[in-house]
């Protein structure tokens, strides 16, 4: 049986996915490709740069 939340966290080290991080901040695919770009997997960051641009 495969371990639910170590599936989640082992996810959560990398970089978001586009669409799911694009709806989150509700800004557009192609400003949220960009921020991915950027930032990589360096989530807080990512999340800083959607909420300026969501604002």
């Amino acid at each position: 049986m495969t371990d639910d939340k170590t599936k989640k966290d082992a996810t959560a080290d990398g970089p978001y996915d586009v669409i799911y991080f694009a709806k989150k901040h509700r800004i557009s695919q192609e400003d949220a490709r960009d921020i991915i770009e950027k930032y990589g997997a360096n989530r807080k960051e990512a999340d800083k740069a959607g909420r300026r641009i969501s604002a």
